[in-house]
């Protein structure tokens, strides 16, 4: 069963972070992803999930959760999803993203406990223009995970 509660972390916001699109982190991300396509390795285009490397450019105040984080013993990642509006990012582009909790949701399990469900959508722009979106779906569990 699922239900759906006004839960005042949704519509929550970090704040805006750049993000610089450098050739030698594409290059770098591709090597770790083990890609040798062209269209990566000049730069004209970045990987689809090459998006996800802005983690590494983030501080706590670009996280929504702000000081309600949730139990990272208890998180699980469930899902993630990239809508470009246009061609990825190339090389020498500068993002700027802001990361908002879209969506939370519950769901109870036939075992009694219950999953509390995340969405997070972290929008991509240039220029005012929106690059792309990432959507993750975070599950936080009602007890931790077995060691």
């Amino acid at each position: 069963m699922m239900t759906e509660n006004p839960d005042p972390l949704v519509g929550r916001q970090g704040t805006p972070f750049e993000f610089p699109i450098e050739l030698g982190k594409v290059r770098e991300f591709c090597r770790a992803i083990k890609t040798r396509a062209p269209e990566y390795q000049d730069g004209a285009v970045t990987p689809p999930t090459f998006l996800m490397a802005s983690a590494l450019w983030q501080s706590r105040e670009n996280s929504p959760w702000g000081d309600d984080a949730p139990n990272l013993a208890r998180l699980l990642h469930a899902e993630q999803e990239f809508v470009f509006h246009g061609p990825p990012p190339g090389v020498g582009a500068i993002l700027t993203g802001q990361s908002r909790i879209d969506r939370r949701y519950t769901k109870t399990r036939k075992s009694g406990g219950v999953l509390v469900f995340t969405e997070i959508v972290t929008d991509y722009r240039a220029e005012d223009r929106l690059v792309a979106q990432v959507r993750q779906t975070l599950v936080e569990t009602s007890k931790a995970a077995a060691q």
